[in-house]
This record gives structure tokens, sequence and C-alpha cells, in this order.
């Protein structure tokens, strides 16, 4: 395997199969994006989805203002489908959901969020998740995947977004409590489903192996996978997204930076939300050469390399700032040649992929 290549990426000369190089099509026109179905009957939703971990205050504090002007970029732009979770910054991140949220048509938009931490009191007064330094404080997050857990945590998540109904429901990395999550918050949440509350019943995680064991035996809509269909990983191509596609599960990619190396592979940067190990770096840094090239922005490749599997709905972008979110939208915009990806396959960079 060569050196850097994440665990479950094959080495080059094999023949692995991540999906057909990206088909970029036609710019989408000002203040509009493409939509794609979800699932049968569920909502369509926008082929970038704003994450909101960062506006959670993800690894940096981001203040009321800039949050809100963010958000409003993001509409401005014709991003319509908006995910969040209990888990991003204590709740701050499904509050500034709700605030911007309102007072918007409810049909003009999509909204995720998740199961599985619930907030409660914190005994000593404070306990902040290191990732989210600037976080309210006092309160702390208990694992939960029981039905009363989830119906719990939905039911306050509600509250903080201001709404009466999530069009997605996701049970948020139940890598320690399958069998809990599988026995309790989701017989919960497929209830709900039923009864219109929820639109959409998914499991959202960073690993494929559990995803893989959820699909036989709940009836999911979606799955969203983040950092793991990526130009520096491609583990979910091997069996998660070809299994999504034979049983028509929608998959939403999130991490496709893989925590913002593929935005910007300088020194300092993290991989999957901790600092690059240098053989990473290296090798974002001449995917990135490679883009240079060819007159391409290194983001743009890598949303287009996402987005062109054909399992692949939407692909999930975090943004803390108006100019992030341009930035992200422009990509999308951004016409991607086949030969880019042909050079960085040659290279020993990405696998190659069937013509």
């Amino acid at each position: 395997m060569m050196a850097g290549s994440p665990p479950g990426s094959p080495a080059p000369g094999s023949s692995p199969s991540p999906g057909p190089p990206p088909a970029p099509g036609s710019p989408p026109a000002p203040g509009s994006l493409p939509t794609a179905p979800l699932s049968r009957g569920g909502p369509r939703v926008t082929r970038l989805v704003f994450g909101g971990a960062p506006i959670g205050g993800l690894y940096t504090p981001v203040g009321e203002d800039a949050a809100r002007a963010t958000l409003e970029a993001a509409w401005a732009a014709g991003i319509r489908t908006f995910d969040t979770a209990p888990h991003y910054g204590a709740g701050l991140s499904e509050r500034r959901f709700g605030e911007f949220l309102a007072g918007r048509p409810r049909g003009d938009y999509v909204l995720s969020t998740k199961v599985g931490r619930l907030l409660v009191p914190a005994e000593s007064g404070s306990a902040r998740a290191d990732e989210f330094p600037a976080e309210p404080p006092g309160l702390a997050r208990v694992r939960d995947y029981s039905r009363d857990g989830a119906l719990a945590s939905l039911e306050s998540s509600l509250r903080r977004l201001g709404t009466d109904r999530v069009d997605i429901a996701l049970i948020h990395d139940p890598d320690d409590h399958a069998a809990q999550a599988l026995d309790g918050a989701y017989p919960a949440l497929a209830e709900l489903r039923a009864q219109g509350v929820i639109g959409a019943v998914g499991v959202g995680m960073n690993q494929t192996e559990l995803l893989e064991w959820f699909l036989p035996r709940a009836d999911l809509d979606c799955v969203l996978i983040a950092g793991r269909y990526t130009l520096l990983d491609v583990r979910a191509a091997a069996s998660l997204l070809p299994e999504c596609q034979r049983r028509g599960v929608a998959v939403l990619a999130g991490g496709v930076f893989n925590s913002g190396i593929l935005a910007d592979p300088e020194p300092g940067a993290r991989y999957n939300y901790r600092p690059a190990p240098p053989a990473v770096l290296d090798r974002a840094r001449q995917i990135k050469a490679a883009c240079a090239r060819h007159g391409l922005p290194v983001g743009a490749a890598a949303l287009h390399f996402t987005l062109g599997h054909p399992a692949v709905t939407a692909a999930l972008v975090g943004a803390r700032s108006p100019d992030e979110i341009r930035d992200d939208v422009g990509y999308l915009a951004t016409p991607v040649p086949g030969a880019l990806f042909d050079e960085l396959a040659e290279a020993g960079l990405i696998p190659a992929t069937p013509r």
C-alpha cells in the first residue's frame, strides 16, 4: 500500500471500483441548487447540505452574528437542506438553526437532526466537550439509544429547533451501542415516521462496518457516512455504497474535505478530526498540485469526486463563515474534467476508476 493511503484503500495497481468518474453537469442557476430524492416518498434534498457542527463551535467559537451570516449565505446560495445534532455545541447549533429558520415556510427546507446523545444538567456545572470549547456550560452528554432516550432527545431537539417535525432523524454514532440502537431508537423513529412526525430514518457514523450491519436489520431511508468516500479515503466504496444502491438507501456523504485538509492542505490541517499525519498531508498536497495544473481548486475536485459516485445523493459541507459557503457552492459549479482523476489515479494518489 502507498505511504499515506488510508486504511481500507486499495494498493496502486489493484482493481478497485470506487465509482465512475464524476460528471459535473451544468452549473446551478444563482440562488438555486440541484436536488435529489432522499428515498421512496421521502423529501428531496439539495445536493449540498449545510452541516451544522462548525456553527456549533467545532474547534473554534463562532459568534452569533457570524453564525447567522453563514446561514444567510447558505440560504442565498440555494442550500435548502440543513443537518444538525444535539452534540454540536450542546444544542447551540440546533438553537441557531431554529432562530434562523423561524418564519421561513416550513415546506421550503429540509431539516435533519440526530438522536443518541441526551443533554442533561452536569453535576459540576460545566461539562464542555473538547471539540466544542465554547459551548454553553452546565450540560453533559449521556449516551442513550433506548426508545425513551430517542424520544426524549427528539422532543428536546424540536424545542430548540422551534418546529413540530424534522424531515430526517438519524441515529448518531451508535458505535458501542448497536443492539440498543436497533432495538430501541430505531423502532421509536420508525413509528414516528409512520405517524408523519419525521420524514425519513437513518444512521449517521464515521465507520462503514456498522452501517452495513444496520442495512439488512432496519428499514432505513438513508445513511450518513462521514469521511469514508473522499479523495483520501474510499473505503465506503468497497461494499457500503454498492449495498446502499442495491437496497435503495440514500447516502449522505459528510466530511468530503476530511476535516478541511482537502480544502486547504497546509501545516496544521486536520484529517479525520485530528492533526493530519505528515504522510497524509503530503498526499493531499500532491492532489492539490495536480488540481493546480488543471487550473482547479482542490476543494472542487474533492466535492465532485464524492458526488460522482452514483450511490451518493448529497454531500454535507460544514462552514463557519459566508466565504466558506460561497467557496463550497463555487466548487459545485466548477466543471471538473475526468482527465484530472485519470492523472491522480495514474500517480497512485486515488484508486483507478472503471471506464
